[in-house]
């Protein structure tokens, strides 16, 4: 039986049908909306059937059998994507697609050059990188929506595996003018008094409150943000101090004024970065490799 269809116009059509519009399926999968426009109609002319119906200023609208249609084609893509990610196993060679989840917290300070010097070393590998938190990690590999997860060791669920690449030591992130900016080190009790910027991430949030529980003091709370980029900002313009393991490169928050880092001193062990996997999947070339590879990178 010959294929009326290719799994390109299937793409295109999951996208709208999941986004609502050509504009939002453009945006979402990098490709122009005239291009998918045509791949849509191109597949209702294949199949003899009307998938969406046009809403002027109001989007698309699934008809009966799109959404039917709908359904089946997410099975197919993944299906197409397993497939792909078997091939690489069965011939061992280091290619494919590479789906890559990582922790929002330092995804903009890692991710984008690991992927450049990964995908140059090997380049019939393709990555794409999702940020995410740490709960959102653990169901998207779950799921199979990504293959890596680059996180914390922060409450790994047994049914997952978690392989280590470096530990990170903590920082206390201030401005210049902060009135401990000055000390070499600092402890919680230093800290306790001061206002703190809390990077209120699901997982991320209990950990820094360790650091207090274990000296059986409370932070004073001033300022909440689930943006690293926004926390270093609001701890450079003078709201407080916060927390940090992964230090950025360069020593500016985002608005360009700057920011010290004073190592803490705690008896909270320093937290392990380092990529989380399905059981089995780095029986997969492409993963073991794409590990090494971050080890290397990340622990020069």
């Amino acid at each position: 039986m010959q294929t009326r269809f290719t799994l390109r116009q299937l793409e295109y059509f999951a996208s709208a049908a999941e986004t609502g519009s050509i504009a939002a399926a453009s945006r979402a999968l990098n490709v122009s909306s005239p291009s998918i426009s045509t791949a849509l109609s191109q597949l209702e002319n294949e199949l003899g059937t009307a998938l969406f119906i046009r809403q002027p200023s109001q989007g698309l609208a699934l008809t009966e059998a799109g959404r039917r249609l709908a359904a089946q084609a997410r099975v197919v893509l993944s299906e197409a994507i397993e497939l792909t990610r078997l091939a690489g196993t069965v011939s061992d060679a280091v290619q494919g697609p590479l789906r890559l989840g990582c922790l929002v917290t330092f995804a903009q300070i890692v991710v984008p050059d690991l992927r450049r010097s990964f995908e140059d070393r090997f380049p019939s590998v393709t990555i794409s990188q999702t940020e995410l938190t740490q709960p959102d990690i653990f169901a998207g590999l779950r799921r199979g929506d990504i293959d890596l997860g680059l996180s914390y060791a922060i409450d790994v669920p047994d049914d997952l595996q978690f392989h280590p690449i470096k530990t990170l030591p903590p920082y206390v992130m201030l401005a210049p003018d902060h009135a401990l900016a000055r000390r070499e080190r600092l402890t919680v009790r230093d800290l306790a008094p001061h206002e703190m910027v809390l990077l209120d991430l699901p997982l991320s949030s209990d950990y820094f409150r360790t650091f207090f529980d274990v000296e059986n003091v409370a932070p004073v709370v001033a300022e909440r943000t689930r943006d690293m980029a926004v926390a270093r900002s609001l701890v450079a313009n003078g709201f407080g101090y916060s927390i940090v393991n992964f230090r950025p490169i360069g020593s500016a928050a985002p608005d360009g004024k700057p920011l010290i880092f004073v190592p803490l001193d705690s008896d909270v062990p320093p937290i392990a970065v380092g990529m989380l996997s399905a059981k089995g999947v780095m029986d997969r070339r492409t993963c073991a490799e794409f590990l090494k590879h971050c080890i290397e990178v990340m622990t020069p």
